[in-house]
């Protein structure tokens, strides 16, 4: 049976303060990320994108561009591999390329942790089950991101994050974030197989895999 989520409003506060916070104090960095951003690939310095959040909705959001445009013979666009450079792979790695994501959850768009927001297309493709994700708002790190980020296959990504739907609370919040930071310093999971990020989601094959549930 779902658990009842923690007080909205505690979590709330919880992620105004340290977005706030965190935009204040990383200013100086990310002020100096943008620039070897520009420096390295031109503009635009930020990549937008239209992303899906709570309740289906759509929002744009904000992070610092680790790709460039450069087109085959045909004018095609090249795939993300061929198109992110060195210093793109640096801030992916680094989960760097997020910290503007920071205003996304300031505005409310967004939460310090939750399902990682995906593309409007895919909202098509989900199951009935999978879609419950969208019940709470989609954060910059989650319960998926711990247990494998862009390794995982997407069923199983979608099993942790409805998986977290249902049990997320103020102490197994502090324990992803912890988590988040050991697994950015040990740079695990940046990348699926033969991809820079993850093939595109095209609908569910499998069920997945069980969620452990004594963590």
């Amino acid at each position: 049976m779902r658990r009842a989520l923690y007080n909205p409003s505690l979590k709330r506060m919880i992620d105004v303060i340290a977005a706030a916070f965190g935009i204040l104090f990383l200013f100086p960095l990310l002020i100096g990320l943008a620039a070897l951003v520009y420096i390295t690939m031109g503009r635009p310095v930020l990549y937008s994108q239209r992303r899906i959040g709570i309740h289906g909705r759509s929002f744009t959001i904000h992070k610092l561009r680790t790709m460039t445009n450069p087109c085959n013979q045909e004018g095609g666009i090249l795939s993300d591999e061929q198109r992110m450079n060195k210093f793109g792979r640096v801030l992916r790695a680094c989960s760097l390329d997020e910290l503007p994501s920071l205003w996304n959850v300031l505005r409310g768009e967004m939460s310090l942790v939750g399902p990682r927001p995906l593309l409007p297309e895919y909202l098509t493709l989900y199951s009935e089950e999978q879609s419950r994700r969208h019940e709470i708002k989609p954060g910059i790190t989650g319960w998926a991101q711990i247990h494998g980020r862009n390794a995982l296959s997407w069923e199983d990504k979608f099993h942790h994050d409805v998986w977290y739907v249902d049990h997320c609370s103020f102490w197994l919040d502090f324990q992803i974030l912890l988590s988040t930071i050991a697994k950015v310093l040990q740079r695990e999971g940046v990348s699926a197989d033969s991809h820079a990020t993850m093939p595109p989601f095209t609908g569910s094959t499998s069920q997945g895999v069980e969620i452990d549930r004594a963590a």
